[in-house]
C-alpha cells in the first residue's frame, strides 16, 4: 500500500497556511545541494551525537511498520545507525494495514514485535486498552520533552501516560503539479477553491486531464474530504464531527461533499474517470502525474509531502518539473492538515526503551530527513538536514505551528470507521467517488457506519 498509514492527518493553525503559501512559492531545485553534504553528514550524525545509548551487545529487536519501498529502505538506515551505536541487532518486520489487526495475530501467536510504528492516535489507544503497549521509561521521556512541543507529546499519551514517540509527521495540505502541463495551459497556482477550478479548466482546455486521484486507497479520499471540510466548516465543527458529536447527515457535510463533487463529479477532470481512479493506488496516482512528457495522465495530484518519495521514482525533479502549492482555501482560510506515526513499545526491555529514546532524538530523525520524503515533528532537527528547499519550508512550517494542530478525523475515529480498507469511511467515499450525485445517500451511509463504529447514535 506504500505510504498509506504514514500519512495520517492532523490540522495545524490557519496562520500556518499563510506561512506555507509564502514558503512553497519559493520552491527550488533539489538537485545541487544533495551531493555536497552526503559525505560529512553521516559521520557527524554519528560522532556529533546528542545522545548516550547503552551498550546492548547480544540484544535483538523486531520493529514493525507498514512502510514499503524507499520509505522502508530509508528507515532501515536509521535502524542500522542504532545497531552501530549499541551493538543490538534490529530486524524490520513489514506489517499490513490495518496494523492493529496485524499485531493482534502476531500477539495471539506469541510473537509480538518489540516496537511498532502506529499511524493513528486511535491505534495507540487500542494497543493500550488491550494491554499490549508499555509506557515509555525515564530516558525516552526526557528525550521527548527536550525535542517535542507539548502538543506532539500529548497525542502520544493515553490517560495521561506517555506511550508514543511521534517519529514521522506529514503535511497533508499540498497539491503537487506538473509544471510543464501548467505552463502549457497558462494556469496559475490557485489560492482559493474557485481559482483551483479555473486552473483545472485551463489545463483541461489544453488537452491534459486536471487531476490524478488514488481512489483505490480509501485514505486519500478521506484526506481530500478533511481539507475541504476543515476549510469550509471550520475547526470547531471539524472537532465535533471527529468526535461524532454531530452527525454525518449534518448540512456542513452535505456542503463539503457538494464541493468535492465539483471535481470528483466531472468525469473529464479525473484521470480515467471514477472507475479509473478507483483502480489507481496512491503511488501510481503520483507517478502518472509526472511521466509521459507533455502528455501526462494528469496535471495535478493531491497529497502530502511524502509524495516526493514517489516523484523520486520518475525523472521529474522536485522544485523544477514538480512543484507544489498549499491546498486552496475553500472557506475563509486555507486548511492545514498533517499527521504522523508513533513508535510504541510492545515488549519492554532495555533495548526497546533505548530504541524509543533514539527515535525521539534529533540524531535518528536527521538521518532520515537527509534522505528525503520525510518530515519530523522533532523541533531540534536542523532545517539544513532536509535535502531541498521545498522540504525545508514544509518542515519549518510544521515546527512553527507549535501546539496548534489537530489530528485528522479518520485517525481520531475508531478504526472500523476511519482506518479499514473496504469498510466505513474509506468505502463510503469510494462509493461517493463512483456516484457523486447521491450526496444524501453518501451521508446516510457515512452516518450509519459512524454510529456503529462509535457505538452511539449521536
Amino acid at each position: 500500500m506504500h505510504s498509506s498509514s504514514t500519512i495520517r492527518t492532523h490540522r495545524a493553525v490557519t496562520t500556518l497556511a499563510a506561512l506555507l503559501t509564502g514558503a512553497l512559492a519559493l520552491t527550488a531545485c533539489s538537485g545541487g545541494d544533495n551531493d555536497k553534504k552526503d559525505n560529512g553528514d553521516e559521520s557527524s550524525a554519528a560522532t556529533g551525537s546528542t545522545l548516550t545509548l547503552p551498550k546492548l551487545n547480544g540484544a535483538s529487536l523486531e520493529v514493525a511498520a507498514v512502510w514499503t519501498g524507499t520509505e522502508q529502505a530509508n528507515f532501515k538506515k536509521v535502524l542500522a545507525e542504532f545497531e552501530k551505536r549499541t551493538g543490538a541487532k534490529v530486524t524490520f518486520v513489514p506489517a499490513q494495514d490495518p496494523i492493529i489487526n496485524f499485531l493482534g495475530s502476531k500477539i495471539a501467536g506469541g510473537q509480538p514485535p518489540d516496537v511498532a510504528l502506529l499511524p493513528q492516535p486511535g491505534a495507540i489507544k487500542q494497543a493500550v486498552d488491550r494491554k499490549w503497549a508499555k509506557p515509555l521509561g525515564a530516558d525516552a521521556l526526557k528525550e521527548l520533552q527536550k525535542n517535542y512541543s507539548q502538543g506532539w507529546q500529548d497525542i502520544g499519551k493515553v490517560d495521561g501516560k506517555q506511550y508514543g514517540v511521534y517519529y514521522k509527521a506529514a503535511n497533508k495540505s499540498l497539491i503537487w503539479y506538473n509544471t510543464e502541463a501548467f505552463e502549457n495551459a497558462g494556469a496559475k497556482e490557485p489560492k482559493t477553491w474557485q481559482e483551483l477550478l479555473t486552473a483545472a479548466q485551463a489545463v483541461y482546455d489544453s488537452g491534459v486531464t486536471p487531476f490524478s486521484v488514488g481512489g483505490a486507497d480509501g485514505w486519500t479520499l478521506t484526506d481530500w474530504f478533511e481539507n475541504v471540510y476543515l476549510s469550509q466548516a471550520g475547526p470547531e465543527k471539524y472537532d465535533q464531527l471527529a468526535q461524532h458529536k454531530i452527525k454525518w447527515t449534518d448540512p456542513s457535510v452535505k456542503q463539503a461533499l457538494t464541493t468535492l463533487a465539483q471535481i470528483w463529479g466531472k468525469k473529464d477532470f479525473v484521470a480515467g474517470g471514477a472507475s479509473g481512479a478507483l483502480q489507481t493506488e496512491f503511488p501510481a496516482s503520483v507517478t502518472q502525474t509526472f511521466t509521459g512528457g507533455d502528455q501526462p495522465k494528469a496535471a495535478m495530484v493531491y497529497e502530502g509531502d511524502f509524495a516526493q518519495v514517489n516523484i523520486g521514482e520518475t525523472k521529474a525533479k522536485v522544485g523544477t518539473d514538480a512543484k507544489v502549492f498549499p491546498f486552496p482555501a475553500v472557506g475563509s482560510s486555507a486548511p492545514v492538515v498533517s499527521g504522523g506515526d508513533a513508535a510504541v513499545i510492545l515488549k519492554d526491555s532495555k533495548a526497546a526503551q533505548a530504541l524509543a529514546t533514539f527515535l525521539a532524538s534529533p540524531d535518528a530523525a536527521t538521518i532520515q530527513a537527509r534522505l528525503g520524503g520525510y518530515l519530523s515533528p522533532n523541533k531540534n532537527v536542523p532545517e539544513s538536514a532536509y535535502p531541498n528547499a521545498v522540504q525545508r519550508k514544509i518542515a519549518k512550517a510544521l515546527i512553527a505551528s507549535g501546539d496548534d494542530f489537530r489530528f485528522d478525523m479518520s485517525d481520531q475515529a475508531p478504526q472500523a470507521f476511519g482506518g479499514t480498507p473496504g469498510k466505513g469511511e474509506w468505502k463510503d467515499l469510494q462509493d461517493f467517488l463512483k456516484n457523486p450525485t447521491d450526496i444524501a445517500g453518501a451521508q446516510a451511509k457515512l452516518e450509519k457506519d459512524a454510529a456503529a463504529a462509535y457505538g452511539n447514535g449521536s
